[in-house]
């Protein structure tokens, strides 16, 4: 239902939460290297082997493990608390990443790149879906959770803008490898730190029987979960194919520098709009506000590979950035109200991975697509990606509608049991 702004609860009552802050600090610090990870990697390898398609590759296989990985680290977090998973998973994480960092740098073959960065994306820590739980967990039945998916999403949004220009700067004004190396301090740091916040962790659900009758079914075997997966996996082709492609352009430009400055306009793009859609008082449903977005999503990375200037390629950027967030927030926005609270981390955990997934596709694909050609044939990806999503949406739109709407009409006839419903 259509609400107005008087009755819209603000981002200024959320942040009023008791306890909010002590997860929501060391949760921001902790995320910043989601974004870092596969954009480190790629200019890494691509510094020490001189090959876009190889460091693209060497990026697409963390991420493969990462989408894999993620969602049975959620479906342990949901289980058996947070701290359990975190805590070892980051110390893994900064192992791997160290060995990972070694191998390049000694010129390893490809095969040994590919074996160490498996564990360095299985074990990347996925704090995003943790701070979701804890705002559920917190606000289970409050109108202030529609405000606190917004402020999750416009804070996703703003990873996306902090954590590729960090690792960009790094790697480019410091040395090839430092991106990498201040991803595993922070993933240590900060996953330690939130980790130790446990009064505000979600309640763990141990055993099977703990709950109702299909309490415990995983969140991809919901048709929704698995439409808004792929919409994600298109999503994440626009981050790794603008990764990869702005890098390459940059240096066919003879300004290797100006890198971080370019992917900064893109993501800054995205992180307005993320702003705007959170303080926005929507009228249309979120089925209907994503069916309306994504494909102005595609429509805005049709140009990408015809720019061939640097400030054209910036504003079209931009562009693609403002398009990105209104269906990234409506995708979140919607899982929540399609999959049960058991079920919650996970559910989060798998489109958070399919954003790495496509991710890590973009900039391998887009990586080989340079390397056979030029820096535009790369651009071609972003909407490659999003034109295929955008058919699964269209043919499967109807696996968005919300559970609740299923549980109204089903109370209403009586033949079928009440279920909890986010």
């Amino acid at each position: 239902m259509a609400s107005t702004v008087n009755e819209r609860p603000g981002y200024g009552q959320l942040l009023r939460t008791p306890g909010a802050w002590t997860f929501l600090l060391p949760g921001f610090l902790a995320r910043q290297p989601f974004a870092m990870l596969t954009i480190g990697i790629l200019l890494l390898v691509n510094d020490t082997t001189g090959s876009y398609g190889t460091a693209g590759t060497v990026s697409a296989t963390a991420g493969v493990a990462m989408a894999l990985f993620a969602p049975q680290g959620g479906k342990l977090a949901d289980r058996f608390g947070q701290a359990a998973v975190l805590i070892p998973g980051v110390i893994v994480h900064a192992a791997a990443i160290s060995l990972l960092t070694v191998l390049a740098l000694s010129d390893a073959p490809l095969w040994a790149l590919l074996v160490a960065a498996v564990p360095a994306g299985a074990s990347t820590p996925q704090i995003g879906p943790m701070v979701r739980a804890r705002w559920a967990a917190k606000l289970d039945g409050s109108p202030l959770m529609s405000t606190a998916a917004a402020f999750e999403s416009v804070t996703d949004e703003f990873t996306f803008v902090i954590g590729p220009v960090l690792a960009t700067a790094l790697c480019t004004g410091v040395h090839p490898a430092a991106g990498l190396v201040a991803e595993a301090v922070l993933t240590l740091a900060g996953g330690l730190l939130f980790a130790s916040q446990r009064r505000t962790q979600p309640q763990a659900s141990r055993g099977a029987a703990g709950g109702a009758a299909g309490e415990r079914v995983s969140a991809l075997s919901v048709p929704g979960v698995r439409v808004l997966a792929v919409v994600m996996l298109g999503i994440g082709t626009v981050f790794g194919g603008m990764q990869v492609s702005m890098t390459a352009f940059t240096k066919e430009m003879g300004e290797p520098g100006l890198n971080g400055l370019m992917y900064g306009a893109f993501a800054a793009g995205n992180m307005i709009a993320g702003i705007a859609c959170g303080v926005i008082a929507w009228k249309l449903s979120p089925q209907r506000r994503l069916l309306l977005a994504f494909p102005l999503l595609v429509l805005a990375t049709t140009p990408l590979w015809a720019a061939h200037h640097m400030v054209l390629l910036g504003a079209l950027g931009m562009l693609v950035g403002l398009c990105i967030a209104p269906s990234l927030i409506t995708g979140y926005t919607l899982v929540e109200k399609l999959v049960p609270a058991s079920a919650r981390t996970e559910a989060f955990t798998w489109l958070t991975g399919a954003v790495g997934l496509g991710q890590a596709a973009g900039a391998t694909v887009g990586g080989r697509l340079i390397d056979a050609h030029d820096a535009s044939a790369g651009f071609l990806v972003p909407l490659g990606g999003t034109a295929v999503a955008l058919l699964v949406l269209l043919a499967m739109r109807k696996a968005l509608t919300p559970r609740s709407e299923s549980v109204v009409a089903a109370r209403g006839v009586g033949h079928r049991e009440p279920v909890s419903v986010d």
